[in-house]
């Protein structure tokens, strides 16, 4: 099914995950990422898409859908284009104003805390909102 662009209806203020979000700070198993992937990782958020990018280009693109929970709010990404396509990543996500905080379970495994210890497959990241750039 295809979706004219005219025919789009931008998801309401209130969707907790609209929006670009610029990484600040992520681990790996215990283990801080390199700086030059903080410092280029933006992720782009609508209604039930995500599309991650490095350095402005496309690295990542798939659907997600997100549960809200009473200890953790529950996020899948089901990836299409990119190193994750074909895969579905769950993960839990926490969002205060403008910082969202995701814990991505890399082996297919739910992360069960905001937690990436070393020897894990637990993808910790803390992203900041980005500004609009006029759009």
């Amino acid at each position: 099914m295809s979706v004219a662009a005219s025919d789009y209806t931008p998801p309401a203020p209130s969707h907790p995950l609209h929006g670009t979000w610029k990484m600040i700070r992520a681990e790996l198993a215990g283990e801080p990422a390199h700086p030059l992937l903080v410092d280029n990782t933006t992720v782009e958020l609508t209604l039930d898409r995500y599309t991650v990018r490095y350095d402005g280009e496309i690295a990542d693109r798939g659907r997600y859908t997100f549960t809200l929970g009473e200890l953790h709010h529950h996020l899948m990404l089901h990836g299409v284009e990119g190193p994750n396509a074909g895969r579905a990543i769950p993960a839990i996500f926490q969002r205060k104003g403008e910082l969202l905080r995701i814990c991505y379970g890399l082996d297919g495994s739910a992360p069960a805390a905001f937690a990436s210890p070393p020897g894990s497959q637990l993808y910790l990241v803390t992203y900041r909102r980005k500004e609009r750039d006029g759009f």
